[in-house]
């Protein structure tokens, strides 16, 4: 299965190199798409948001009977890949598979932006990925409460890891301590598997990180799940407790990705686009595969939602990028 897919992406690729893409064509949903379709990663290949927009894509691909090509453009925390989808043409054949942190942490991490909310029509939600707070069995760290009771004996312990200064595990643990009201000191890593090491082998008490990456460890007891970090308790976790129910209200993050496609793209191709979106995240093969990835399938019920949902997310993170000391960093 595997090797078929992967030759079929091929033929996709050489397949796009051979067809004219003009600026002009604006297209209608009557006869959309009737031709290839390039989705922007603004990601390394064989990353998580690489591997969803792929599925996504072979699925689409198969309904549509047209190709579609995945084009990574990673680099620049994702600012390359972002003004280049917010540059293409806006007809609905150059689509960009958006991380949570393009369009809410950017905007407030950077002086500047080549792009913004304004440069895309939104489609639609597609994924979630839960996060959340583990710890070292040797810490001692049982709940998020003793975190507050240490922080607040010890100002600026306990130590906590993230998977580099500005990701969003990181800021999940400037949005706890600030609404805790306590110091902890911040250590960055270069990504999870060097953060989750460091907390099973001890050097390290506390962390905070995707639950996909690190449930093997968690299940095993290596590490400790304190609490996850959504709205509600994770399917997976029931018996592991959110902030909000421990009484820290408005701690409530997850990664997300979703769809874009430039602004101007014409309405009718937006609301085709979220409607066969919408039908093949829904496919059980579909949810089953990102879910083994540790993510959840989240739709938005339309593309206007969407937008309000990101505005709502940019108001959230601004005030943590600023308590960050990071605002305007970059």
């Amino acid at each position: 299965m595997k090797r078929r897919f992967v030759i079929a992406v091929i033929s996709s690729a050489l397949l796009l190199t051979s067809v004219s893409f003009p600026a002009s064509a604006q297209g209608t949903a009557g006869d959309y798409p009737n031709r290839p379709i390039r989705i922007i990663v603004p990601q390394a290949a064989g990353s998580g948001i690489d591997l969803q927009a792929r599925l996504l894509a072979q699925k689409l691909s198969q309904s549509w009977g047209q190709a579609i090509v995945v084009d990574n453009r990673p680099g620049a925390n994702a600012i390359i890949g972002m003004e280049a989808g917010a540059k293409a043409p806006p007809d609905g054949y150059t689509l960009t598979y958006v991380p949570v942190s393009a369009l809410t942490i950017n905007p407030f991490l950077y002086k500047s932006l080549p792009y913004g909310l304004q440069d895309f029509a939104p489609i639609t939600q597609t994924v979630i990925n839960p996060l959340g707070a583990v710890a070292s069995p040797a810490s001692g760290l049982k709940s998020l409460h003793d975190i507050v009771a240490q922080a607040k004996a010890n100002p600026g312990r306990p130590y906590f890891g993230s998977f580099g200064i500005g990701n969003l595990t990181h800021l999940m643990g400037v949005l706890f301590a600030t609404t805790a009201k306590i110091e902890m000191t911040h250590v960055p890593y270069k990504g999870q598997t060097p953060e989750i090491a460091d907390i099973m082998s001890g050097q390290l008490q506390l962390g905070f990180t995707t639950i996909s990456g690190a449930g093997d460890q968690i299940a095993s007891g290596q590490i400790k799940l304190l609490a996850t970090f959504g709205e509600l308790r994770d399917e997976l976790f029931p018996d592991v407790p959110t902030p909000t129910e421990l009484g820290y209200t408005g701690v409530v993050m997850v990664g997300w990705a979703g769809l874009l496609a430039p602004a101007g793209t014409p309405a009718p191709v937006i609301a085709k686009l979220h409607a066969d979106v919408t039908k093949a995240l829904n496919l059980p093969a579909v949810k089953d595969a990102i879910q083994k990835q540790g993510s959840r399938v989240t739709i938005s019920e339309t593309p206007d939602a969407f937008t309000r949902f990101i505005k709502a997310e940019q108001e959230k993170f601004q005030p943590v990028v600023k308590a960050a000391g990071l605002e305007g960093s970059q």
